[in-house]
């Protein structure tokens, strides 16, 4: 097999291309880690609305209780030559508190609302306040996209 090197991208590219991701992709790994520091890693359907990530899952599972907990998420997309790494802040509504639009910006985009069923959701709001990006080596000088909740291009 042979490697072939994909032309590096400007930081604004990178940028726009993670935008890109997160308008269209479903499916997000969100990784997270208990008091004692014991980690869980789970793909979960997502929502971006512009400005964060909103996420559901059981508050009672091990990512609802870490991500209500800790208040910290890593987000990520992609292959080992395509990443996206998001490390974010979390904030937790249950099914009454959540902000509607964002309910319903969740069920159309997976087509599931987890306010309809009998099983207690809630939803997770993560915004960044890093982003890193790069394919394969070459990128990853300058892989650092957001610091501090604001963007490096």
């Amino acid at each position: 097999m042979e490697i072939t090197e994909s032309p590096q991208r400007s930081r604004e590219q990178r940028r726009s291309d993670v935008l890109d991701r997160l308008e269209r992709e479903t499916d997000i790994w969100v990784a997270s880690a208990d008091a004692e520091g014991l980690p869980c890693l789970v793909p979960l359907w997502f929502v971006w609305d512009g400005e964060a990530v909103w996420l559901a899952t059981r508050p009672a599972n091990p990512t609802g209780r870490n991500l209500g907990e800790s208040g910290r998420a890593r987000l990520a997309f992609g292959d080992t030559r395509d990443v996206v790494l998001i490390d974010g802040v979390v904030e937790t509504y249950d099914a009454r508190g959540v902000p509607p639009a964002a309910a319903e910006a969740f069920r159309e985009k997976t087509g599931w609302d987890p306010r309809a069923g009998r099983a207690v959701y809630a939803f997770f709001r993560v915004l960044p306040r890093a982003v890193q990006a790069w394919c394969e080596e070459h990128e990853l000088p300058k892989r650092h996209l957001m610091r501090d909740g604001i963007w490096l291009a």
